[in-house]
């Protein structure tokens, strides 16, 4: 049975500067914040906020300043900031499922190599089950007849339904996603959220950036961020 009470994700006093000729630039300023299993959170905020550097460093991608990631996931629980870069990219791999409002596609695989990908880079790959998987996965998100095809052969919304299929391709405990459906029409976007609440469902935890207001709703719990800091520590949507 999963612990709902234990946060899966615990940041403590997270602090992330980047460093220009001017001097330092505090992205981030001393961000405490957790995320519970089975949450869909919404952290919500203009562009520049600081929504994206936060979820690079949920998911290891970007170095902190200083403070403390903790995840909590697949039996074990991880300070980040203890991690090689290459203990981070395996975890990565085998426990988050990214989502990018660009897709990150690539041109030159089928949309059910795309999806496998991910299966390769973690050392997971199996001919025929990842192939099974990923058809599997591609059939969830209503794009069965579309395996072989290229990405620059369907839509954009169609696009973004592969990625969300490229991160579970490892049936991660954990999806994050950038400003997912920022490039999509109403309609499309909203078919891109009932996929996600069909996650939860599935017992995932979503963590989403956004920078629409509008979506607050659509979360079981939402943050707002402003100039690095958490001006809302969190408000339940239920």
């Amino acid at each position: 049975m999963t612990d709902t009470t234990s946060p899966i994700i615990e940041l403590r006093g997270v602090t992330k500067h980047y460093y220009t000729r001017a001097g330092a630039f505090p992205a981030l300023k001393g961000i405490d914040l957790d995320v519970y299993p089975g949450e869909f959170l919404g952290v919500i905020g203009k562009s520049g906020a600081g929504k994206s550097t936060l979820l690079n460093i949920i998911t290891g991608v970007d170095q902190l300043t200083d403070g403390q990631v903790r995840v909590r996931a697949n039996g074990s629980s991880l300070n980040l900031t203890e991690m090689t870069e290459n203990e981070l990219t395996l975890w990565r791999g085998r426990t988050m499922g990214v989502v990018y409002q660009s897709f990150q596609l690539l041109p030159m695989l089928t949309l059910a190599q795309n999806v496998m990908l991910p299966m390769d880079m973690s050392g997971l790959y199996h001919p025929r089950k990842s192939r099974e998987r990923a058809l599997e996965l591609l059939e969830m998100v209503e794009l069965e007849e579309h395996v072989n095809k290229f990405p620059t052969q369907i839509s954009g919304g169609q696009q973004q339904r592969v990625a969300i299929a490229r991160a579970l391709a490892n049936d991660p405990p954990l999806i994050v996603a950038d400003e997912p459906t920022g490039s999509l029409d109403s309609v499309t976007a909203d078919h891109i959220f009932e996929i996600f609440e069909h996650l939860l469902d599935a017992q995932r935890t979503i963590v989403m950036v956004t920078h629409d207001m509008g979506l607050m709703p659509r979360f079981t719990r939402h943050v707002e961020i402003a100039d690095g800091e958490l001006i809302d520590q969190g408000r339940d949507n239920g």
